[in-house]
Parts: structure tokens; C-alpha cells; sequence
């Protein structure tokens, strides 16, 4: 087994290999990105349910959910905003803004390198391929025994088959990623939305937590109403 190995190895070139190299290391970033993204989205959900919770105006309740969920990127969105000096809405938008487009690149880290191996792989099967279709028609003259042309020939596309199978298993993972990281980013938006309406908004109608219902001025009573004199 390890000679026919060797053997294909030597047909292609020495591109196999190489291949089998680019498929234990996608292997490993598909591996460590499964669970990464795992424990990233369900932590983004479960800060959705609790910054639900929090009442309009409750910066410690804000605090609290921020230092539990310190680990996880969507953190920032809290912490920016407890820390924001800004006084309007707006600039404390810009700032969350800011502070989740530094934590794009946490979230998709090494995908590169999947987006390559989509590329490269078929490529290095292709090549692999010709080189091995070269030596098998440079001795097609100097035998007579057809069985070694086609065997030869049958070899070489065994770097193609594997370039093949490297692009489609990556690309799979790959556009499953890439959507993993549109959903972190989308829960950091509802995050900063949700964070935003607490800290600078007054609640919406029928809200038992709004502070509108709170602050809103008490209506006078019969006795602090001014007296009108009728003459």
C-alpha cells in the first residue's frame, strides 16, 4: 500500500502530497471553527434573552450581563456602551459600530486559507494530473502493451479526483462559516439596537418597565386642581 502511494505520488509530481497536506490543514480549521461558532452563537443568544430582560434605564442590569458574557465577542457591544462618554444616541451608535468591526476579523479568522483550498486544490489536482499524462505518453512509444497507457492515464486523474474532493468538502464548511459570521454580526446589530433603546430610549407603550411610564408627569388630583371663582 505504501509503495502504490509512493507510486502516485511520483506519477503526480509530488502533488499529492502537497494535497493531502492542504486537506489535514482545512480538516483542522473546519474542526476548530465547528466549535467556535458554536459557542459564539449560542452565547449571542442567550445575551439576546437576558439584555431582553434588562429594564429601560438599568445600567447595573446592563453591567451584569456584560461581565457574564465577558468571554464572547458580542461582549463589546455592552461594555462599549456602558463605557460611552457620548450623550446623544447617535454617537454611541458609532461607537458600538466601531468596536464590532474590530471583532469582524476574530470572526473569520483562518477562513482564508478554506477560500484557497476551494481554489488551489483543484488546481494542484489538475496539475497533478498533466504531469502524469506526460510521463504516461512519453513512454506510449516505447511500448506495445496498451494496459500501461491506460494505467498510467488512470493514475493521473487520481490527482484530479482528489483536488475535487478537497474543493467540495471546503466549500461546503466555507459557505457554512461565512453564514455563521453574518449571524455573530447580526446578533451584535439587535444587540446594539436593544443596548441603545435601554440606555437612551423610554420604552415602548405597555411596557411595566418604560421609564415614560415612570417620569411621566402625575396627573394633579381634585384638591392640587386650581380653583376657578365664578362670579
Amino acid at each position: 500500500m505504501l509503495a502504490y502511494i509512493i507510486e502516485l505520488s511520483v506519477k503526480s509530481g509530488g502533488l499529492l502530497p502537497l494535497m493531502a497536506l492542504l486537506l489535514l490543514l482545512a480538516l483542522i480549521i473546519i474542526v476548530e471553527r465547528l466549535y467556535y461558532f458554536s459557542r459564539v452563537i449560542q452565547i449571542g443568544d442567550a445575551m439576546e434573552f437576558a439584555v431582553q430582560k434588562v429594564r429601560y434605564g438599568d445600567r447595573k442590569a446592563l453591567q451584569q450581563v456584560a461581565d457574564q458574557y465577558a468571554a464572547a465577542p458580542q461582549a463589546v457591544v455592552l461594555t462599549t456602551a456602558l463605557s460611552s462618554r457620548s450623550e446623544t444616541a447617535d454617537a454611541m451608535d458609532r461607537h458600538i459600530e466601531e468596536s464590532m468591526l474590530w471583532q469582524l476579523p476574530k470572526l473569520d479568522w483562518l477562513l482564508w486559507v478554506l477560500d484557497t483550498a476551494v481554489t488551489l486544490a483543484p488546481l494542484l489536482g489538475l496539475f497533478g494530473t498533466i504531469i502524469g499524462m506526460i510521463e504516461t505518453f512519453d513512454v506510449l512509444g516505447d511500448s506495445s502493451n496498451p494496459n500501461a497507457v491506460t494505467g498510467g492515464i488512470a493514475h493521473a486523474l487520481i490527482a484530479t479526483g482528489g483536488g475535487l474532493f478537497i474543493a467540495i468538502i471546503t466549500v461546503v464548511f466555507l459557505n457554512y462559516f461565512n453564514k455563521r459570521v453574518r449571524l455573530a454580526m447580526h446578533q451584535m446589530e439587535l444587540l446594539k439596537t436593544m443596548v441603545i433603546n435601554r440606555l437612551h430610549g423610554g420604552g415602548v407603550a405597555g411596557d411595566v418597565y418604560s421609564l415614560a411610564a415612570v417620569s411621566a408627569p402625575r396627573p394633579a388630583t381634585r384638591s392640587e386642581q386650581p380653583q376657578t371663582a365664578f362670579t
